[in-house]
């Protein structure tokens, strides 16, 4: 791996010449800040600023160009080298910009300037004509790394999986916002509906008398016609006779009733358009898995359903642009590190330096597939039980999320289905079987 890393180093640095003009940009909303250094670091022309606009993006390019054939200039610049911070959703605009222009636009990140700014004048003070000045001599020292805007299927896999993720998020603090309007109102109700958003009965029953008040001056027989609207075939007689039991010992809050329950309709209707959003948006990543061309390999595997397969690919974006499965591993933020000096030595854990969605979701993934998959749910007990250095459950599942990164990866540079008898490998095998 240290080698592997060696070697990257080295790569980054050697594209970088006597003829290569870098470039650090400062992204901001509106304004952003560009500074020109050479091979050496040392700064060539004046601090540049333009709109992030046609107009701006224009002047930049004309500014870039001038230096490049300028006659008053020492050397002379062949290509062209932009880094800038991924900041926020802006960069993505001026990198996809410098691009289109044959540009090469590479990142750094945004940890290594903060801790670097204070070489150059050994001062705290941030502004953004001293960030573009650091970014530009990161790059000058191979502190960077490639970014990657995914294309095609991939960037409307993305762009999927980020609305759902975000629709998942606002349906959530919904179902949360009622369930602190009820308990405040009627905390008994959770009793007799144990799952009150699941079902279209209680659901009928919050939009219409979902207090104590309206039930009791409903009585059973109104209780029941409400539910009726709702479902066919009603919850039952005992359920609603149980419901007014409840409500009748009640200890729950009896101020703002028609206020609370005209907003729990408002928060129901809110919460019916987010499931339908979300039901709409695993349809469309159905349609773009299969237009992947992997969805039969990856769905062969036992335990990954389509909105899973769909994240991934949306994460990673085309697999096959890694050299193999631990680079993706990387991506998702799964490398160990340590904190060792002298006589002390820390214990490792994961860096977390890579794409925290990705690890969310692969994290889901193996929590599903112990269950589901034969193979890694023998895995999972094995790690976790074995006699030496036992994992806990957590560190267990990050251990299978790293595993089931190997098998979609191995399946798909083979064009294979899944094979049970191939997961685990002779020497896992035979590990656990001596366990």
């Amino acid at each position: 791996m240290k080698s592997y890393v060696a070697e990257r180093m080295n790569q980054r640095l050697d594209a970088i010449t006597a003829t290569t003009l870098i470039v650090g940009i400062d992204i901001a909303k509106a304004v952003h800040w560009a500074r020109f250094v050479d091979y050496r670091g040392i700064e060539v022309g004046k601090p540049f600023s333009f709109r992030s606009d046609r107009q701006g993006f224009e002047r930049i390019v004309a500014k870039i160009e001038e230096i490049r054939n300028s006659k008053v200039m020492r050397q002379r610049f062949d290509n062209v080298l932009i880094g800038m911070e991924p900041t926020g959703h802006y960069w993505k605009t001026a990198a996809s910009h410098f691009m289109k222009v044959q540009y090469r636009v590479v990142c750094v990140n945004p940890h290594h300037t903060k801790k670097s700014k204070e070489l150059d004048d050994n001062s705290p003070t941030a502004n953004d004509k001293k960030d573009a000045i650091t970014i530009a001599r990161l790059v000058k020292n191979g502190s960077y790394f490639e970014p990657y805007l995914p294309q095609g299927v991939y960037a409307e896999l993305r762009n999927l999986t980020n609305a759902r993720v975000s629709t998942m998020k606002r349906s959530s603090a919904v179902k949360n916002t009622i369930t602190a309007i009820m308990d405040e109102y009627f905390p008994e109700f959770c009793a007799v509906f144990k799952k009150p958003l699941k079902g279209k009965a209680s659901r009928q029953i919050l939009r219409s008398c979902p207090f104590p008040a309206f039930i009791l001056e409903l009585g059973e027989v109104g209780v029941l016609a409400e539910i009726k609207k709702a479902v066919k075939k009603s919850v039952g007689k005992k359920k609603v006779l149980q419901l007014i039991e409840v409500a009748e010992n009640t200890v729950g809050a009896d101020y703002g009733l028609d206020t609370a329950r005209f907003r729990l309709r408002q928060l129901l209707d809110e919460l019916e358009m987010y499931e339908r959003h979300v039901a709409e948006t695993e349809v469309a990543m159905e349609q773009m898995l299969n237009a992947t061309g992997y969805a039969e390999q990856i769905l062969s595997i036992k335990g990954i359903g389509v909105v899973t397969a769909a994240g991934f690919l949306g994460e990673i974006g085309d697999p096959l642009r890694f050299q193999n499965a631990r680079q993706i591993a990387n991506y998702a933020g799964y490398n160990l590190t340590e904190d060792s000096s002298g006589k002390s030595k820390s214990g490792t854990k994961i860096s977390k330096r890579g794409r925290s969605q990705l690890r969310a979701l692969l994290y889901q993934m193996a929590f599903t597939m112990v269950g589901k998959n034969a193979e890694l749910k023998a895995l999972h007990k094995h790690l976790t039980t074995r006699q030496k250095n036992p994992l806990k459950k957590k560190q267990s599942l990050v251990v299978i999320s790293k595993k089931i990164i190997t098998v979609i990866y191995s399946l798909l540079k083979k064009q294979a289905t899944y094979d049970p008898a191939l997961v685990l490998g002779t020497v896992r095998r035979e590990m656990m079987q001596a366990a």
